[in-house]
């Protein structure tokens, strides 16, 4: 079992040449048109397939959603994914195919703020100023911020990569898989008080109890050093796919059931119009399991694939958006970055510049885990609600700059059932195998098959593994 990220020269070619063509073109049929079913679809119909991609809303994009309505005067917000590492360079290679602009994504401003137990204080005097928050560090600690002390934690594993190169993550998750977070801190002889400063500081209270492994991947993989954004929303990659895709795009189709044979691969569909099917050589899935779940499988799949679709933890995740006629932060002298707080909308991201509008559409809250399901027990007005009076605490302004808002809840979203994959302890070695190894015609892919949980990323490098896998097999049958 090869763990290591990714082989980036062989997908990045098959993105730039193609993958090897077929003499006998087959039908493939794909579950999904979010990013790794656009992929895999792309890339098969330059190899020379037929696919036909079974898509049950009415867009393309999957969890890259952005939202134009209710906002005015051009505004927008990401209710999903937002933000690309500058060294993901699959997705920046689809970037660059379909020559669209992108501006820097400001994931940190020393300006913003860290607000605790009532008070404020700016995020670059935060780490410095330790009786701002009381924690009860011991000596050592106090000499250290949590960003310090995080990092000469990990040091050893960044070192060890570097040396060793990508195979070395095999034996990392050999020995650490079987941690979350909390207990790798503890392990590594941190109080309480100092797992307390970090899973505030960063966030992380909420995801404390995931694979180690999760937050390790991209802290060695840098992922939050230098990141961008699609000048003009995110949803400009899913829909530049469309001019050569939306005649093998059929929308509104629920899939009900699978069926396979020898010889063949079918969806059972439910729409508006009926009942109705789709038959093709072969299928690529990249429904996330929780949907996959609700779906019936004829003949059911392989004990250890039903196991990987039950057990894998899909995390919740919930986002908040509130209009201001006013940006008033930017009088504070914060453009762009994230604030953060013990508050109930624990995370808060400001939007960049623009000049065209003085209005502005603050991520007034974006949370994981047990925060963001209950934001998703409120009614969609009371999150409004009681969102801004959380940033009325921070930004005085806010009550009465306030115009529209808007949420949404990765958790309660039909064709998600989550925002993305995260391991619990011991899932990578117990169910990654079984999550992407096909079931006889049957291929799977999406960001859970992928160890890039939650980033485009994965979903592309899950969409050019699966076509792969499907002209290898189209390749080995041919006579």
């Amino acid at each position: 079992m090869n763990l290591k990220l990714l082989d980036e020269s062989r997908y990045l070619e098959w993105i730039n040449r193609g993958l090897p063509k077929t003499s006998q073109p087959q039908k493939v049929l794909i579950a999904g048109a979010g990013i790794a079913g656009l992929v895999a679809a792309s890339e098969l119909m330059r190899a020379g397939y037929e696919v036909q991609i079974i898509e049950a809303q009415q867009r393309v994009g999957g969890r890259i959603l952005t939202l134009r309505h209710p906002f005015s005067d051009g505004l927008f917000a990401e209710a999903g994914a937002m933000r690309i590492p500058t060294n993901h360079s699959l997705t920046l290679a689809y970037i660059n195919k379909f020559r669209l602009k992108t501006i820097p994504f400001i994931n940190h401003n020393p300006l913003a703020f860290a607000y605790f137990n009532g008070k404020k204080i700016r995020m670059h005097e935060a780490e410095q100023t330790i009786e701002f928050f009381g924690f009860e560090l011991t000596q050592a600690e106090r000499q250290k911020s949590a960003e310090q002390l995080w990092l000469q934690t990990i040091q050893p594993f960044i070192r060890k990569v570097e040396k060793e190169g990508p195979d070395v993550w095999d034996s990392i998750v050999q020995e650490y898989d079987e941690y979350s977070v909390r207990e790798f801190l503890e392990i590594k002889g941190w109080s309480e008080a100092a797992i307390e400063r970090f899973g505030l500081l960063y966030n992380q209270e909420a995801i404390m109890n995931s694979s180690f492994l999760e937050l390790l991947r991209e802290e060695v993989g840098q992922y939050y050093k230098e990141m961008i954004t699609i000048e003009g929303a995110m949803d400009q990659l899913p829909l530049s796919f469309l001019p050569e895709l939306q005649e093998n795009i059929w929308f509104g189709q629920k899939i009900t059931a699978i069926e396979q044979s020898e010889t063949s691969v079918t969806f059972h569909l439910r729409s508006i119009a009926g009942k109705h099917n789709v038959t093709g050589d072969f299928a690529i899935l990249t429904l996330p399991f929780p949907v996959l779940r609700h779906i019936e499988i004829i003949p059911p799949f392989s004990p250890r694939k039903q196991k990987a679709i039950r057990q894998l933890h899909y995390d919740a995740s919930a986002k908040i958006f509130l209009q201001f006629r006013r940006r008033f932060w930017e009088e504070e002298g914060i453009m762009g970055g994230g604030t953060v707080t013990d508050l109930a909308i624990r995370n808060m991201y400001y939007p960049q510049p623009r000049k065209s509008t003085p209005r502005g559409v603050l991520l007034a809250s974006y949370t994981w885990g047990e925060d963001a399901q209950r934001w998703g027990s409120l009614p969609p007005a009371e999150r409004l609600h009681q969102a801004l009076e959380n940033v009325t605490a921070i930004h005085p302004s806010a009550q009465d700059e306030f115009e529209v808002g808007d949420s949404y809840m990765w958790h309660d979203d039909e064709f998600a059932g989550g925002a993305f994959a995260l391991f619990d302890p011991g899932q990578q070695t117990l169910l990654y195998d079984h999550i992407r190894h096909p079931e006889g015609r049957i291929y799977f892919a999406g960001e859970h098959t992928s160890l890039f949980h939650a980033w485009i990323q994965g979903a592309i490098e899950s969409g050019l593994r699966a076509a792969f896998e499907i002209t290898q097999t189209t390749a080995s049958l041919t006579p």
